[in-house]
């Protein structure tokens, strides 16, 4: 195989790939890791794809409950396609020390909904009569239990968060690798995902650095149009009242 031929290979895939539509990203965890009622934590987090909020009250000694938003910044190949994104999440949980010492049980039952839009519009040149585009609503429901260590300059957490993702107003002309991408987003509408997280934290008592690494794992179909993983860094605030 000559190099012309590998040239030739290489582009052909690059182009595959800056054309792919993404329909999922994994947000990144709240793992409060409360220990006692009136604990209250607060957090800025991201990448260079997408930004987040993140607070978590404990309303009792046991009841934890928390808020969680999202933006996903529009990607954009060399041609200004790409797609972007926003989710909002209410979470409501159980938390409890595990005796006399510093590793936390939890676990969160999880609400939210967002959206989701792909612009492809190059493509209309070889589906002529078609715009491209793709968007949708999404819902995901699910619980997250963790397992976490925490002392009062760091902690460390395994969460894994199992959840039902569901996809409507499904709407858009956009055909990829000659599939029609709105027929293709109906016939996986619903499906289960795994997603395990470590995340780790570090500072001083008030302010904190969190690194978080998540995987997904598409249950139903390991092969839909989705990213498999993030990292995300952030800083938490420790509002404890």
């Amino acid at each position: 195989m000559n190099t012309r031929t590998l040239v030739a290979i290489g582009s052909v895939l690059v182009l595959f790939y800056s054309c792919t539509p993404i329909y999922y990203t994994p947000t990144s965890q709240n793992v409060p890791l409360f220990k006692e009622k009136g604990e209250v934590r607060a957090g800025v987090m991201g990448n260079a794809s997408q930004a987040e909020v993140h607070a978590a009250y404990a309303a009792t000694d046991h009841i934890g409950i928390q808020v969680n938003g999202g933006y996903f910044f529009p990607e954009k190949n060399d041609r200004g396609e790409g797609g972007s994104g926003k989710f909002a999440e209410l979470g409501v949980g159980y938390f409890t020390p595990l005796g006399a010492s510093n590793f936390i049980f939890e676990t969160y039952a999880l609400a939210g909904g967002g959206s989701v839009e792909n612009n492809f519009h190059s493509s209309t040149a070889t589906y002529p009569g078609t715009t491209g585009k793709i968007n949708a609503n999404l819902l995901r429901f699910g619980i997250q239990p963790s397992l976490g260590f925490r002392t009062k300059h760091f902690s460390v957490g395994l969460s894994s968060r199992l959840v039902s993702l569901n996809y409507n107003n499904i709407s858009g002309s956009y055909i990829f690798n000659d599939i029609n991408q709105q027929d293709y987003l109906s016939r996986n509408k619903s499906m289960f995902l795994m997603e395990p997280a470590l995340t780790i934290r570090g500072g001083f008592e008030r302010i904190q650095l969190q690194l978080q690494l998540v995987t997904s794992m598409n249950l139903t179909n390991k092969d839909f149009y989705q990213e498999t993983s993030a990292a995300t860094i952030g800083l938490i605030f420790n509002l404890n009242q």
